[in-house]
């Protein structure tokens, strides 16, 4: 058989694709988001109100693409949903800024996320060993170069190779890291909720008045949406999940439902042990927590279960995102090379070692944050489109099985949509330049697209 006509082989079970959505959305923002959003609303009061409504937005979303994952159990995810609603060309552009700005990007933050906490042991880490004057550092100053980024970077590529080898060995990776991620998590949750040191008085306490209105509300959405962000990458991987039909709608939704439970009790557990203003001063506020009932130890296993957590997140981001560029690959839309399926371990080989040696190249690029900003702005362009896939689809293709449809419809989609189309808006209004460098990467793939329809045509 010609390697190109290989299959991708359906060997991911439920456990697999749940700690897929569990494993990937639980990431670094659970450690370092609520500083964030406790300086943006000013009060834990918000800051919970924050956090169930992206819960619920995030479901909300979960449900719309259990309907689209279960009709089309296909590689690529959002890329053959927007393709089938809207035409190759949305197809494209979605799956050209997953590799160049979006997973790609994510993959890099986690892997900047996981050094914040690295460099607690290693501190020469953070070194920087070169500087060069390109406006790509913060606040468009120099770029430093630190040490810690190649140990980011050698991360990656590692990942990479271990999900060469096949979904099922970085299946069964990202369930052992899970496992081992959540039981830390709630470990830790636990110890701060039973404390004595506690005070429920801490639930009243302010930083300051409400610093934003409805903007300091959106910023702190925008930031808490990054920590729910990964509950989509499921689908992704569509082509390699057993019975995709009724394991994907499953996933998806308890898998979105866990991880919500699991921030409200880490948000209520930081809350009750630190105040207001002890949260608004701390860049890591489990560490600060654990510090402050257990002193440096309390703090360094926080900074152990929080690599963890970014490893699991930053395995299923690499297992998952590299299928989108092999699905545009096969249809013609990508470079050739990536469309090839590893003749024994049935990956896509290329495709995942393409992304994840660009995802290396962006650790270089910036910041934490500057990173998640333009990750972020440009997800929620896709989410919005994908979400209102399902009206279109509804209308479009209404001959299509639907094991699942969405609970709601089309309340669940529109409010999704909704939304989106507002964060879209706060997020370009509060952080233009990191927006309008998504919206060009986008706009670049518009001559590409042209080349390779017409080279597909000719």
């Amino acid at each position: 058989m010609s390697e190109k006509l290989l299959s991708l082989r359906r060997d991911l079970g439920l456990w697999g694709a749940a700690a897929i959505v569990v494993g990937t959305v639980i990431g670094s923002g659970v450690f370092v988001v609520p500083k964030r959003a406790v300086i943006a609303t000013g009060s834990p009061d918000w800051v919970t109100l924050v956090w169930v409504v992206g819960g619920l937005l995030s479901l909300a979303g979960a449900l719309t693409y259990a309907e689209l994952s279960a009709m089309m159990p296909e590689a690529g995810g959002e890329y053959v949903y927007l393709k089938e609603a809207y035409g190759p060309f949305w197809g494209f552009l979605y799956g050209w800024t997953q590799f160049w700005v979006a997973k790609s990007g994510s993959i890099a933050t986690l892997a900047s996320g996981f050094l914040i906490y690295l460099s607690n042991f290693v501190p020469i880490l953070e070194q920087t060993f070169a500087t060069v004057p390109i406006p790509l550092g913060p606040n468009g100053g120099p770029l430093e170069l630190k040490l810690g980024q190649l140990a980011a970077m050698c991360l990656i590529l590692f990942l990479a190779a271990v999900n060469y080898f096949g979904v099922k060995a970085g299946g069964q990776l990202q369930i052992v890291v899970t496992i081992a991620k959540v039981g830390l998590l709630l470990g830790i949750i636990a110890l701060g909720l039973f404390s004595s040191q506690g005070s429920t008085a801490n639930f009243t306490s302010s930083v300051m008045p409400n610093p934003g209105g409805a903007s300091g509300f959106f910023v702190a959405l925008v930031a808490i949406l990054w920590a729910y962000d990964g509950w989509n990458n499921v689908s992704m991987v569509s082509s390699e999940i057993k019975n995709p039909q009724r394991n994907l709608p499953l996933a998806l939704i308890f898998g979105t439902l866990g991880v919500m439970a699991i921030y409200l009790l880490a948000n209520t557990a930081y809350f009750y042990v630190l105040s207001s203003a002890e949260v608004a001063a701390s860049d890591r506020v489990p560490a600060q927590m654990m510090r402050k009932l257990f002193g440096p130890s309390g703090a360094n296993w926080v900074s152990v279960a929080a690599m963890i957590s970014i490893f699991s997140a930053l395995n299923g981001s690499i297992l998952s995102g590299g299928r989108v560029p092999f699905a545009m690959a096969r249809d013609g839309l990508f470079f050739k090379k990536i469309a090839e399926v590893h003749p024994v371990y049935r990956s896509p080989g290329q495709s995942m070692l393409w992304l994840s040696l660009w995802s290396a190249v962006l650790v270089f690029s910036g910041q934490y944050d500057q990173l998640a900003a333009y990750v972020v702005f440009a997800s929620w362009i896709l989410y919005g489109m994908t979400a209102a896939a399902v009206i279109v689809l509804r209308h479009k293709r209404p001959d299509l099985e639907r094991p699942y449809k969405t609970w709601g419809y089309p309340v669940v989609p529109g409010l999704f949509v909704l939304v989106a189309a507002i964060l879209i808006f706060f997020t370009l209004k509060d952080q233009p330049r990191e927006s309008l460098l998504g919206l060009g990467i986008i706009a670049c793939g518009i001559p590409f697209y042209w080349y390779w329809s017409r080279l597909k045509k000719a």
